[in-house]
């Protein structure tokens, strides 16, 4: 942020999970007591670590929740359009630009990652 005086740093989470988003509404980390539901198998987190919560508490503009159908859309396209096999977790960023849940008009950066997704949940993403 330093770098980037003006850049707003955006969470993605998905829908059910979002510990973050809650904990920053609330002021204090927040825990939810799901540990399963969702694709984003790498993202299911039940409460924010102390210390990433004191990071994100200073750093982070917003926070957005993604469904799981909206990232399976999101893998798709980024096969589809990029040519990359994205897993759930890694795509909810994608999720959320492609969703229109970014403010502002200036560029945006984006972390893809990871292509850790069964086979036949990456064939369903890509329309298979």
């Amino acid at each position: 942020a330093a770098d980037l005086p003006g850049a707003s740093v955006h969470l993605v989470e998905p829908e059910g999970f979002e510990v973050h988003a809650r904990s920053l509404a609330a002021g204090r980390r927040v825990a939810v007591d799901r540990t399963s539901g969702s694709i984003c198998d790498a993202l299911l987190s039940q409460m924010p670590g102390e210390l990433t919560f004191e990071v994100n508490r200073r750093l982070v503009g917003g926070a957005h929740a993604v469904s799981d159908e909206a990232v399976l859309r999101a893998m798709g396209t980024a096969f589809e359009d990029l040519r990359m096999v994205v897993e759930p977790g890694g795509a909810v960023g994608l999720t959320a630009l492609l969703d229109g849940m970014v403010p502002g008009t200036g560029p945006v950066v984006v972390v893809l990652s990871g292509g850790n997704v069964d086979p036949a949940l990456f064939i369903e993403a890509i329309g298979g």
